[in-house]
Parts: C-alpha cells; structure tokens; sequence
C-alpha cells in the first residue's frame, strides 16, 4: 500500500453556529487521486483551506508525511510540498502566461525583492516555468497573455502555477467548473497524469469526472464525512445515495 502523506483526524471548525466541518477524518497516499464530493454548503472549501493553512481549525490535527502541520502557516506548507489551486480562476489576466507561473516560482522561492522585474526574464524561473508549462499542454501559449486563453486553459494554466512549485501534494478546489465537456475531457486526462509520485485531493461537482478519477472518494455532507471508498463503493452505498447522489 501506498504511503500516507496528509492525514486528517477529528478536524472541526465551526462559523456561529454553523459546524462547516464536523469531526472530519481522511487520509491521502501517495499516487493517489482522493476525491471529497457533498452537496454545496457541505464545508469543502472549508475543509481545503484548513488543510492549506488559511483557516486554523477549532479542534483536531494535519500531519503531512507523519508530522503535524496543524499550526503551519500557508507558505510553509508551500514550502514543504503542498499546492492548491482555486475554485474560481487566479490569474494575472494582463501577464503572459508565462510570466503567470514565473511569477508562482519567485513567490514559492522567496524573491519577493525581484517582484517588479519581469520573472519570466530569470533564466532559472523561465525554465521551471515552461517545464511547468509543458506538464499541462500549455507551453505553445507561453507568450500569450492570459486573458487570450480559454475558460479550460486559465484553469490548465492554474494547475501549472501549482506545478512549478514542485508540490508533492495538490489540493484542487473544482477544476472543471464551467468547463464544457470536451475542456473536461481533457482536465481528466491531465489529472490522470499527475497523480505519479504525488497525490491530489480533489473537490469536485462534476461526477462523471470524480467517477473516473478518483480511487477513493468520500462524501461530505453538512461537515460529517458521511462515507469513504472505492467509486463502486460509493456509488452503492444507500446513505450516499440518500444524501447525495440520488437514486439514479
């Protein structure tokens, strides 16, 4: 079996009276896609940003490859292997895109001083950043500025971002949002690439997708994780069903 890298146990935080996550326990391997599906208002974008450090939880603890992270600030767990992209796109629209994952590179290096320099003219971050770039399907855009890409290729080129800080670990917060089928198709496919030698938890509506990617999946409803399995497991799980996915 593949190694835990994240592990989550007894996470809690609560807005007044709402309990966004409720006593959340997973855990994430290695070379594996884990997906968390729920209805919306479940806490998943809660449950992200408390495992990227944004929000502190109330109660319970991270570890990250075996130690606790729980109190790490945000670009400390960036510095140690963790990622995320945004459920709605964060790009730089009057940058290259280019100069867009450059600019992720600089930020995840420390050399906030070179900020109004031109990244992409740093012949180290030009290189890491078209590598980047690649890894996504996107190096033949890299001159072009981002606000000329596609809805699918902004959220391609989010991923890149991430890449470029060489993550063991991607939390991606709805990749497909407002992609049309074949822009999903081809985000599934990238993804399926990605999850070697890294893994990625990932937030997603689009089932279909989650179906193909994941293996394993669990399903979040007002907070509680309510199951954790396979997709078959999932699927035919009657709480799940219930709760979530529907008789069909």
């Amino acid at each position: 079996m593949s190694e835990v890298l994240l592990n989550v146990t007894g996470l809690r935080k609560s807005f007044g009276g709402v309990l966004a996550t409720d006593d959340v326990a997973l855990d994430v391997r290695q070379d594996e896609i884990h997906a968390v599906i729920g209805p919306n208002g479940a806490g998943k974008t809660t449950l992200i940003t408390q495992l990227f450090g944004e929000q502190l939880p109330d109660e319970g603890s991270v570890f990250f490859k075996g130690a606790n992270i729980t109190k790490l600030p945000t670009h400390k767990r960036a510095g140690i292997g963790l990622a995320r992209s945004f459920q709605i796109t964060s790009v730089f629209m009057g940058f290259s895109v280019l100069d867009n994952v450059a600019l992720a590179v600089q930020a995840h290096d420390g050399h906030s001083f070179k900020f109004w320099k031109p990244a992409a003219t740093e012949i180290k971050l030009r290189r890491v950043a078209m590598q980047a770039l690649a890894q996504v399907g996107l190096d033949d855009r890299a001159s072009r500025r981002a606000a000329e890409l596609s809805h699918g290729e902004r959220r391609q080129l989010e991923i890149a971002m991430a890449l470029a800080t060489d993550p063991v670990f991607l939390l991606l917060d709805e990749p497909m949002a407002g992609m049309g089928a074949e822009e999903s198709a081809l985000m599934v496919s990238l993804l399926k690439s990605l999850k070697i030698g890294r893994a990625i938890l990932l937030v997603e509506h689009d089932m279909n997708a989650v179906f193909e990617l994941a293996d394993r999946i669990s399903v979040l409803v007002y907070g509680k994780i309510i199951a954790t399995g396979t997709p078959g497991e999932i699927r035919s799980n009657a709480k799940v069903r219930e709760a979530y996915l529907g008789e069909a």
